[in-house]
């Protein structure tokens, strides 16, 4: 890593706050630009959708925390194999923790891609944004949601979703919330029962610290992912008064979590994938080293070029990350 620290850095001359369309109010919360990230509504078994090949539907898990799980299945499977279970994948989405939502078009279209192409089950899950609700909350939703699902009577996961093969799966700070929701539940696996997760599935997974890496410096005004921006966003979501170096910005920091021995005894595989344009392949690598001395089943995908949630945001190049993930799940 390089030796340069976080205040010793050029800074970029966008303002991050701009950049991120949001204004810092005096009791601690922020005001986001509501225009930002257009929300797509469910899409339900319903005579209004007749050609939609992806069904979706929204549940509520915790009423007073307002959080919800959006469960996507594809119809072909509704319609052709009423009695097939699939693969489940609890997805946590991105936005710095700061912002999207499970219903952002954007993770919508992303989540509904996936099924359809690898014929999964997916639990898109709802989780409280910082700064209003810092960290640890995120990760506290994430495992209430797991919880949830165990014990849901829901139709279409009791039915289509195969819960002795599931996986836990984020994108950027949602692979952030997807590790350390493993890290917890790893140590109650028996009671999670019916559900058994196979493995963590960190799509370029958003990670920091206090020094910075050298692609953190090569990329340092990256126009998708500025430093200053991603320095604001962990100001906004770790707890008050911490560094960057704290356990949940840093996953390697002083070796790692000793949790980690319990990923590697009930046998978790996991996928770390990422690509050499985003400012935060260096710290991802790190990742997938260290799992892998810990003796952890890793599997590390690190493409040449591209960006920041390049498959997110161009669904054209998901295509790339369906073949990944198709292999690791079915494998």
């Amino acid at each position: 890593m390089s030796g340069q620290s976080v205040s010793s850095n050029p800074t970029v001359d966008n303002d991050p706050y701009e950049y991120l369309q949001i204004i810092h109010n005096m009791d601690g919360t922020i005001t986001r630009n509501p225009n930002r990230y257009p929300n797509t509504s469910a899409t339900p078994d319903h005579p209004d959708y007749p050609t939609t090949q992806v069904l979706s539907k929204d549940i509520p898990i915790n009423q007073s925390k307002n959080t919800f799980v959006r469960i996507f299945i594809p119809r072909h499977t509704l319609d052709t194999f009423p009695n097939k279970k699939l693969p489940l994948l609890v997805y946590y989405h991105a936005g710095g923790f700061i912002h999207c939502s499970a219903a952002s078009t954007i993770f919508h279209n992303f989540c509904a891609n996936i099924v359809m192409e690898l014929h999964v089950v997916i639990a898109s899950i709802e989780y409280r944004l910082a700064p209003e609700h810092r960290l640890p909350a995120a990760y506290d939703d994430a495992v209430e949601a797991l919880h949830w699902i165990k014990t849901t009577h829901d139709n279409w996961l009791r039915q289509y979703a195969d819960f002795s093969n599931c996986y836990v799966m984020g994108s950027s700070s949602g692979g952030n919330i997807a590790y350390h929701a493993g890290l917890r539940v790893a140590t109650e696996v028996d009671h999670l029962e019916p559900l058994m997760i196979k493995g963590l599935i960190l799509h370029q997974p958003f990670f920091g610290g206090t020094q910075r890496t050298g692609s953190e410096m090569r990329l340092i005004n990256d126009p998708r992912l500025p430093q200053s921006v991603c320095d604001l966003m962990w100001d906004l979501s770790l707890p008050i008064g911490v560094d960057h170096d704290h356990e949940y910005c840093n996953p390697t920091v002083r070796g790692g979590s000793e949790l980690l021995d319990q990923i590697k005894l009930i046998g978790w595989k996991v996928l770390v994938t990422g690509c050499d344009g985003d400012p935060l392949v260096d710290r991802q690598i790190e990742l997938a080293k260290m799992l892998e001395e810990k003796g952890v089943q890793v599997v590390g995908h690190f493409g040449v070029g591209d960006y920041h949630m390049v498959e997110v945001t161009e669904p054209s190049k998901a295509q790339a990350l369906h073949v990944v993930l198709k292999r690791f799940i079915f494998s």
